[in-house]
């Protein structure tokens, strides 16, 4: 008995002093830790594209430039189109990457063909 009363005590106290500890773990939409996140990951996208070139394939240029944040792809006649947008510059300080934020880079049949609004309205 006097076991269970210690055990019942103990219990009630420490959900008492946990009560207020809060563990934030995200919304998980967000993906940015405070504006340097943001900025980084454009100053690095700006970077890669100045390196890319006609002609790359898209295992380089994925290697180059990453995981896209988004992407296009689809056949027409005989040849395959992707599309890759990468996060450019900000337009809205909502901390959500849309595509208006993104420069996208075009690849037909597995060749960079191109990247920039130019190149999108072309395809």
């Amino acid at each position: 008995m006097k076991t269970n009363l210690i055990g019942l005590v103990f219990i009630g106290a420490a959900s008492l002093s946990l009560s207020g500890c809060v563990l934030n773990i995200g919304d998980g939409e967000s993906g940015w830790s405070g504006q340097e996140g943001w900025e980084e990951t454009q100053n690095v996208n700006k970077a890669n594209l100045s390196k890319l070139s006609l002609g790359m394939t898209r295992e380089q240029v994925s290697i180059l430039m990453g995981t896209a944040d988004f992407n296009e792809a689809y056949i027409e006649k005989d040849k395959e189109v992707h599309v890759l947008f990468y996060r450019t510059q900000r337009t809205n300080g909502d901390g959500k990457t849309t595509k208006d934020e993104c420069t996208p880079v075009v690849l037909s049949n597995n060749t960079l063909v191109g990247w920039g609004e130019m190149a999108y309205k072309n395809i």
